[in-house]
Formats: C-alpha cells, structure tokens, sequence
C-alpha cells in the first residue's frame, strides 16, 4: 500500500491510571479515527509518546491497530530512533506483524551529517519490503533534513513519501520541485497543510484529526476539486484549534481535549506532564467555540 491516503492521523497512545498501555482503549481510538476521517493511522510516532514506549509496547501496538481497523484504512508503524540497529528491528517487527507502511523519523540528539542521514535512512529501508515514510521535525529533532538529502533518499524504490515538519514554504517547494512527482510531500503541522497542499503536498500526518477529522478530509477534498475558497474557510475555521493543540508540547493537549470531548485516553508518561488549568481552560474554551 503506497497509497496511505490524505489525511493519516498520528495517533496518541492510551494509557490506564497506573500509566500501563491501554490496548483495549487504543483499538477503540483507531476505530474512532477510522469512522471519522482518517485514511490512515500512525502508530507510535512522537503523538503516540514514542520516547517512553518500550519496544514490547510499539510492537504490540501495531499488531493491537492493524487487528482492529479495515484493511483499508493503512496502518504506518512509527520505527525510526536514534539507532539505526534499533529502527531496523522494530521495522522487521512491524512488517511480520503486518502494517501497511514505515515511518521514520531523522535521528535526535546525535546531530548525524546529511551523509549520516542518507545511510541511516537506506539502511533502513533496505532491511523491509514496506513503503517507507520520511519524517523531518527540525523543531523536535535539533537538526534539518535538507532536500538534497529528502531527493537523494526518493531514489530509493521504497522510500515514497516525507512527513514535512519544517513549515518551510522555500524549503518545500525546493523539495517538489527536484523529487519525483511520485513522491508524495504531507504536511507535519495541521496549520500547514493548506499551504503544502498549494506548493503541491499531497496530505497531512495530523494531531488535530482526533477532534476533527472529517473537516480536515473535507477541506483537503475541497482543496483537490478546486474549491479552495470553500477550502480555505474551513483552514481559517480550524485555525484556532490547531494552534491550541500545541499551546504545550504534544500529545499533552490533544489528550486533554479528547477527556473533554469524553473519550478518556489517560494521562502522560514523564517526563511529560499535564497542562495547568490555565492552560486547560484556554484549550477548553477554544473547543467550545469550535
């Protein structure tokens, strides 16, 4: 499956009140996302609290996901660490469990050179028959993926797609205009997606999709069938939930606003920890105006 979609929900990870994973509340979370917009669902990327989960944890989320949506709906195993050894296994995990796809993240915290990144990222994707999914968050990650290096990796035959993080409008357009048309660009931050998809993205790996999932799909759909005033307005709509999403370090609010919605995903792992009531009350009145 090549094809994940447009809009692909980086999902967040359910935990009980002791902080264990819980794999009930995450198969009932996906089929929510499935029924309400999302063409995909990424497990165990940074939304899904990735840095905390043990490798037991992401694996037995994969095989807890792929069980539970429709064969349609394309499940991307989040792999990618810092260790090219350590993403390689988990990415042989994912693959016998049966995912639909890979995502991969640009190594933290070792600063790798952009040569680093070429061998980390071929590496692999050479160990899997899986598509593979690119992701560059210079905000999280201390360091850029530059599109020399993004059109380099697109070479590869399973490397097929970036998750774009940067919201670098030059930067962008850089990379679409030198990778394949094939190759397809998704937008990492909700308050991006309208304008990638103009510089020719295809889609968004989305937090906000928990809360509103179908506007999203209706204004990317708007977007492609060439209403883009219609589209534009849901964009102007959606605006100030998507930067309330992020008014801490994510998935803190994205968690908190689904207990507000009444769908209880717990809480955090540490070194995480939850909002202020400051911040609880801006987020909920944010949800009340939307």
């Amino acid at each position: 499956m090549e094809d994940f979609g447009r809009v692909l929900t980086a999902m967040v990870t359910p935990f009980d009140e002791k902080l264990n994973v819980d794999y009930k509340k995450a198969g009932q979370l996906a089929k929510m996302l499935e029924s309400s917009g999302s063409d995909g669902i990424i497990v165990s990327g940074t939304t899904g609290e990735s840095p905390t989960l043990t490798f037991e944890e992401k694996v037995k989320l994969y095989e807890t996901v792929r069980e539970v949506v429709s064969p349609k709906t394309a499940v991307i195993a989040g792999t990618g660490t810092n260790s090219t050894e350590t993403s390689i296994k988990l990415t042989k995990e994912a693959e016998a469990v049966g995912v639909d796809g890979i995502m991969a993240v640009v190594p933290y915290y070792n600063k790798p050179s952009q040569e680093g990144l070429y061998q980390h990222f071929k590496a692999v994707a050479a160990s899997t028959k899986l598509p593979v999914m690119l992701y560059n968050v210079p905000p999280r990650t201390s360091l850029n993926m530059k599109p020399e290096t993004v059109f380099r990796l697109s070479q590869i035959d399973n490397i097929v797609a970036l998750k774009e993080a940067a919201n670098d409008v030059e930067q962008a357009t850089e990379i679409k205009r030198i990778c394949s048309p094939d190759f397809k660009i998704y937008s990492g931050n909700d308050s991006f997606t309208l304008p990638l998809l103009s510089l020719g993205g295809y889609g968004v790996v989305s937090v906000a999709s928990h809360i509103a999932g179908n506007e999203i799909k209706e204004m990317i759909n708007h977007f492609f069938n060439g209403n883009l005033e219609k589209s534009l307005e849901i964009h102007i709509k959606l605006f100030p939930l998507f930067k309330v999403l992020f008014i801490a370090s994510n998935p803190v609010p994205v968690k908190t606003a689904l207990k507000l919605k009444g769908f209880d995903v717990g809480g955090v792992r540490l070194p995480l920890v939850n909002l202020t009531e400051k911040e609880t009350e801006i987020l909920k009145k944010t949800l009340e105006q939307y």
